[in-house]
């Protein structure tokens, strides 16, 4: 979703999300109609009957002080906690999207977002209103009970006074909302996330301060990086392109971290980092992203993700060869900072000996010491007041 809606901004377009909400998801799943799905699906007989029998039979009661209800069958739901649950949940509302092929959706278990892009907000809120229609009439006739009043729009446009009207509620524009645990602003650029990820982790720093003075260093850092750097792991590819001043509030509590662990007042951040035998944060994120690339070019990752680095088809057996595809930009907040036009750029940085790795654990354990000399995003240039990026 994420990729599509920045290529849509490159292009000059406007852009929308929808979060929909459904009220008691997992305990709405009618068992008749998911085996039902599972046979449409090809389930032998035998493998329904085992998953009916796992289903059914289940009973409940509501106790209130000493006083119990009768027992009454459970006919809607799948278990949850098991892990079993959730796999029957995304069967049944798989053929949802049988349904959506004429608009895009991201769909995460319960969390549906359709999006959509066009030349005008207007076209926009229409698109989205439509595909409102489709969702709601899927969710009906599948027993699921969608809660329009707990629905968010998020539009590329800032006019909070936009709205969307879905079963007579009125959807106001958001100016940000947090999605599978990350924060999308308007703009996708992310500020809101990042602030808020530097206010925890910032907090954390403040608590390590009080008691850096009674634990030994091998103590403090493993506090670090459980408490403070954990803050910045959380799904690194999503936010990892930012402004250079989110950047440098990272860098800076990454380095007062690292003077608490090892109380150094007087050392560099480099020397800091060269200390602890680490990197930055952002360099970091870097190395998630070529593992990435790494298993999507070797089988090992999703189709979703295969989807994203390709390489490039050469008539002949030229000279790194193993380079990516990545498309012509136009802007370079929306254009040069996503990650299918990224990555081939970085990809190209890292040496083919390491590119060339017999497996997974070893490209991994090479690529923990591997910092690009010349990334092209905007953090790891200089920027010259008055002049630009050099």
């Amino acid at each position: 979703m994420l990729e599509n809606l920045k290529k849509s901004l490159d292009k000059g377009l406007k852009t929308g999300i929808l979060l929909t909400d459904l009220s008691k998801a997992f305990d709405s799943i009618s068992h008749d109609l998911l085996i039902a799905k599972l046979n449409a699906y090809g389930f032998c007989r035998n493998s329904l009957n085992l998953i009916n029998d796992y289903l059914d039979g289940r009973k409940q009661r509501t106790k209130i002080g000493e006083t119990f209800s009768s027992w009454r069958d459970i006919v809607y739901g799948v278990p949850q906690g098991s892990i079993l649950g959730p796999l029957l949940f995304n069967i049944y509302i798989n053929d949802l999207f049988l349904f959506s092929s004429d608009f895009e959706i991201a769909n995460y278990a319960d969390d549906c977002s359709p999006f959509e892009f066009s030349g005008s907000t207007n076209d926009v809120i229409q698109k989205l209103e439509n595909d409102s229609l489709i969702l709601i009439q899927w969710y009906n006739s599948n027993y699921l009970k969608p809660n329009p009043d707990k629905w968010h729009l998020l539009l590329s446009d800032v006019n909070n006074e936009l709205n969307i009207k879905i079963s007579n509620e009125f959807i106001s524009n958001s100016s940000y909302e947090k999605i599978l645990g990350v924060h999308f602003d308007n703009k996708l650029n992310f500020t809101t996330h990042i602030t808020k990820l530097c206010k925890r982790a910032g907090q954390k720093l403040h608590a390590l301060a009080r008691i850096s003075n009674y634990m030994s260093i091998k103590q403090k850092k493993l506090i670090m990086n459980a408490f403070i750097s954990s803050q910045f792991s959380y799904c690194p590819l999503i936010w990892m392109c930012h402004n250079r001043c989110l950047h440098t509030k990272i860098n800076k509590i990454h380095e007062r971290a690292l003077r608490f662990v090892y109380n150094d007042n007087i050392s560099s951040f480099d020397a800091l980092l060269e200390k602890d035998d680490s990197v930055k944060i952002h360099h970091r994120n870097l190395q998630h992203l070529v593992i990435e690339i790494y298993k999507a070019l070797n089988n090992l990752s999703s189709t979703l993700m295969s989807d994203l680095f390709t390489l490039k088809n050469n008539a002949y057996n030229l000279r790194g060869g193993n380079r990516l595809n990545y498309d012509a930009v136009k802007t370079v907040n929306n254009g040069i900072e996503y990650i299918s036009y990224l990555a081939p750029k970085i990809w190209e940085q890292v040496p083919d000996e390491i590119k060339n790795s017999s497996s997974l654990k070893i490209f991994k354990g090479k690529i923990k010491t591997w910092v690009p000399n010349s990334c092209p995003c905007r953090l790891c240039k200089t920027y010259i007041p008055n002049v630009g990026f050099l």
